[in-house]
């Protein structure tokens, strides 16, 4: 049947019942339905139409007085093309892709006529340097013509960005007094003046071009490459804290330019055509997290990756291998100018979305840490040796290390949580204590619940990082990480996740804790230093509250409290018989402003104090010093 007779046969039928008179049809009865789900449908209003059998007023027409707004146009104002032949009346409109539609709307060469006839068009127009509207150079509309002869084929997007971030960080921590020299003559005490300075000022450039659709699907192609520059200066009370020389001044200026991401990734298939669900392979610098919080392993490396899903999303999979980068000493960047370092690293993990129960997502994961740095010599650009650390026999060190893991992250209803759980084993090919082979049985498990009322979330956090009991058994029970940054119980807003606490006394050149690290690991260097099993161990028990002020104001708050799980090879290292496990109190405010309610533009400020238990006390507050420690930290981030 043509569309014409489709549409013509029911006028015509409706008006030859309006001729008939009122009294030729009886009126039927409303029609009674006890089904619910009938109930529910006939509860639904149909615009200018009425159902056979049912006695209902039409509603009320909608009247939009809206002067200025796009509106549809009319049927007759499309094209048509028509052969004569009943029933052939076809569309015949040249529509383009979803990112050219919007060039329409925003004419090139000053041609106003669209604006005289929609005055509200203006304001979708934006300058290229306006993030948040469409915007060649964010990948909302393709490259033209003029796209480089290598990028072949069409759709292919730009994405540039660029980030500023600029930190100002009053702190205070125990800093040992310079064997050699002290910048002050009266200062005979192991510990000095804590008051210390931290400016930073971090410049992200980065550039991404991106081939396909990717509005629905992944990107076929994908180049990339982010570098970072930052200025740092820090002055400090002390000398031989910055600079290994007793000569250098108690404050220093430095500057480095790292490679942040440098990759290729390519879309090897396509399992389902409807879901996109994909299968990609990507090469070279590259971010990577090994789980939700950034616990084990979460770093930018050089690396290879194959990942992809299945089942519309629900299942995905990543299997990658890491070659680790040499970082920078001051800064924490990627040097490539340095030869990579001989530590691997080899993971897979899978998720799956709604398992257990619908909002959770669950991962299992395998990380397998293979270090051959036992013949490495390597000294930071500060002075200080990092490998091997300047602990126990200050031997170097091979070791075998496998992390088996289980993490969970989504809500159970209206409590929100997220746990992890950690199992690492392996050897040790020189233990700094035995001298030996060690074998590694170290555990980890965090947990964090929170409940929203209203504008507020209250939070519960714990953790447990086993720690080593007996450093001569042959057997090194510390847990510690690859490279830890982890979201957790306050972040970088804590105190002790913030800051790193010298082990004076106990070994060179070796922080209790690394900066941005929540792990008493004992190491010289988070960045260059290897992982050490040989460790006293970490619990957390916290509890904090975050409040939505308004949109674009935030305000936390947290309080931690903190102990080594042993302290033998703490005694062992610094010759003490005796010291307890009490860390301390941590405590920290921070306030969030995002000025236009999104991530442009990210103002901070928070503040910190630890108060020591007796177990800090005992290593670390000397008679006549400063007994509480702060931390303030001044973040600005604006990004393009």
């Amino acid at each position: 049947m043509s569309i014409a007779a489709i549409l013509v046969s029911p006028l015509a039928m409706i008006a030859a019942q309006a001729a008939e008179p009122a009294s030729a049809e009886p009126v039927s009865e409303p029609v009674v339905i006890d089904d619910p789900v009938l109930q529910d449908v006939e509860d639904v209003p149909l615009d200018d139409r009425r159902r056979p059998g049912i006695e209902r007023e039409l509603p009320d027409p909608i009247v939009q007085d809206n002067e200025g707004a796009v509106r549809a146009p009319p049927p007759e104002a499309f094209y048509t093309k028509y052969d004569g032949s009943e029933g052939d009346l076809t569309l015949d409109v040249a529509l383009p892709d979803r990112a050219r539609i919007t060039s329409t709307l925003c004419p090139a060469g000053g041609d106003t006529t669209i604006y005289t006839l929609y005055p509200n068009l203006r304001s979708l127009c934006r300058s290229k340097l306006d993030p948040f509207h469409h915007n060649l150079l964010k990948g909302d509309r393709p490259l033209g013509k003029g796209r480089p002869g290598f990028l072949k084929g069409e759709d292919w997007y730009l994405i540039l960005t660029g980030i500023s971030d600029t930190v100002v960080e009053p702190r205070s921590f125990p800093i040992p007094v310079g064997v050699q020299t002290t910048s002050d003559p009266d200062r005979l005490d192991v510990f000095g003046r804590s008051d210390s300075l931290v400016l930073a000022q971090t410049f992200i450039a980065g550039v991404s071009l991106l081939k396909g659709m990717t509005a629905f699907k992944p990107p076929a192609v994908e180049y990339r490459l982010t570098l970072a520059g930052q200025y740092n200066y820090v002055d400090v009370p002390e000398r031989r804290v910055l600079e290994v020389e007793p000569s250098e001044d108690s404050e220093r200026h430095d500057m480095f330019v790292g490679v942040q991401e440098a990759f290729v990734d390519y879309h090897l298939a396509r399992f389902d055509s409807k879901r996109y669900d994909f299968f990609s392979v990507r090469a070279g610098i590259q971010p990577w997290q090994s789980d939700f919080r950034g616990f084990l392993f979460q770093d930018n490396q050089l690396g290879i990756r194959f990942f992809g899903n299945r089942d519309n999303n629900r299942w995905q999979f990543n299997a990658a291998a890491f070659w680790r980068v040499e970082k920078d000493t001051n800064s924490g960047l990627n040097d490539i100018t340095q030869s990579p370092r001989d530590d691997y690293v080899f993971t897979a993990n899978v998720y799956r979305q709604d398992f257990p129960v619908v909002g959770m997502t669950s991962q299992l994961s395998v990380t397998y840490n293979m270090n051959r740095e036992a013949g490495d010599i390597e000294v930071d650009k500060n002075g200080f040796p990092v490998r091997p650390a300047l602990l126990g026999n200050l031997r170097g060190r091979d070791y075998d290390v496998v992390y088996f893991g289980h993490a969970m992250d989504g809500h159970f209803g209206r409590v929100n949580l997220t746990t992890q759980l950690y199992g690492a084993f392996g050897e040790d090919r020189n233990d700094i204590f035995t001298d030996g082979e060690s074998r590694i049985q170290a555990f980890f498990a965090a947990a964090e619940a929170s409940y929203d009322v209203n504008w507020l979330r209250f939070r519960l956090s714990g953790l447990y990082a086993s720690g080593d009991g007996d450093p001569y058994d042959g057997k090194e029970k510390g847990f510690d990480a690859i490279f830890e940054n982890p979201v957790f119980a306050g972040a970088d807003t804590s105190y002790w996740i913030r800051q790193t606490i010298p082990f004076a006394g106990g070994g060179r050149a070796i922080g209790v804790n690394g900066r941005n690290g929540i792990l008493n690991s004992l190491r010289s260097s988070k960045e260059q230093g290897q992982s050490n099993f040989n460790n006293p161990g970490t619990i957390l028990v916290g509890a904090g509250v975050d409040a939505d002020l308004t949109p674009d104001v935030r305000v936390s708050a947290n309080w931690n409290h903190l102990w080594f799980d042993k302290t033998d090879v703490v005694q062992v290292l610094r010759s003490e018989g005796s010291i307890p496990t009490s860390i301390g109190h941590d405590i920290s405010v921070a306030g969030i402003w995002r000025p236009w309610a999104n991530q442009n533009a990210v103002l901070r400020l928070s503040g910190a104090v630890f108060d020591p238990s007796a177990g800090f006390g005992d290593l670390f507050v000397a008679e006549g010093r400063d007994d509480r420690f702060y931390s303030i930290l001044a973040n600005a981030t604006f990004a393009f």
